[in-house]
């Protein structure tokens, strides 16, 4: 049950219309928030925004700055501030390197990377207005360690980690606070069970049932991650009960990943 932790705070969910970003933005609103969900496939963020308490949905593109300029705009019209981002909108495209098309590992880079700070910009300057608020990227533990063919989305998410340090340091004097979460594998989520097992299994010649097992063995814990996981560390950072850490990139691992 919830505590309803971030009681009144307004929050920004990008990427929210399926699987963890559907699962964090309940959770947000479990906990007293107030969402504006900002994702690209606009019927299913609708869908979600409507199962919630008090929320919208508009259609968001991060890579367009307009785009995401116009998110930002409809949470402080509607109201009134800006209090927590969590930057989630994020693709996978895995592939070996001398056959990875180009173009997919750019478009990698630009959702996951230049994605996240074109809603990090945009959200950092309503936040300066208030000298307050916390921004969350829903980053990887491949952000902390090579992913065998996946350059494109571990260069994504090690390139995020230096974005939210450099952020931090940037608006620290501001009391606007900017972390990230590293989930380990979210072997239960559509992602793994709809696309990625079949993706790496293909890539790695093996079936999918024993890339499962080779993911939960590389775990001290023995189990998956959960979107549960994910969302108590995010409410944790989205709160004052954080409030004097920003910079960190904290692992959501089960001891995966320990640095």
């Amino acid at each position: 049950m919830s505590c309803q932790t971030l009681q009144g705070k307004v929050a920004i969910i990008t990427g929210a219309a399926q699987g963890l970003g559907e699962a964090l933005a309940k959770r947000l609103d479990n906990e007293g928030c107030k969402l504006v969900i900002g994702d690209i496939n606009i019927e299913k963020a609708e869908v979600v925004a409507n199962s919630l308490d008090d929320a919208y949905a508009i259609k968001t593109d991060v890579t367009d700055e307009q785009s995401v300029e116009a998110l930002m705009d409809l949470a402080v019209e509607k109201f009134g501030k800006i209090d927590i981002v969590v930057c989630n909108a994020a693709v996978v495209v895995a592939g070996d390197t001398p056959t990875f098309d180009v173009s997919k590992w750019q478009f990698v880079i630009n959702v996951n990377l230049l994605g996240y700070f074109i809603t990090a910009k945009c959200a950092s300057k309503r936040m300066l207005n208030n000298d307050k608020g916390s921004i969350i990227q829903i980053n990887s533990k491949s952000g902390k360690k090579g992913s065998y063919k996946n350059s494109a989305y571990a260069a994504s998410k090690f390139g995020g980690i230096g974005l939210t340090q450099s952020l931090a340091l940037e608006f620290a004097e501001n009391n606007i606070r900017v972390n990230a979460i590293c989930p380990g594998n979210l072997l239960n989520s559509p992602l793994w069970t709809n696309s990625l097992f079949k993706q790496y299994a293909a890539n790695q010649g093996i079936s999918e049932e024993e890339v499962r097992a080779k993911y939960i063995n590389q775990v001290p814990m023995k189990r998956s991650c959960e979107y549960d996981d994910v969302a108590n560390l995010m409410v944790f950072l989205a709160s004052d009960l954080s409030s004097y850490i920003t910079g960190q990139a904290m692992n959501v691992t089960g001891g995966q990943q320990m640095g």
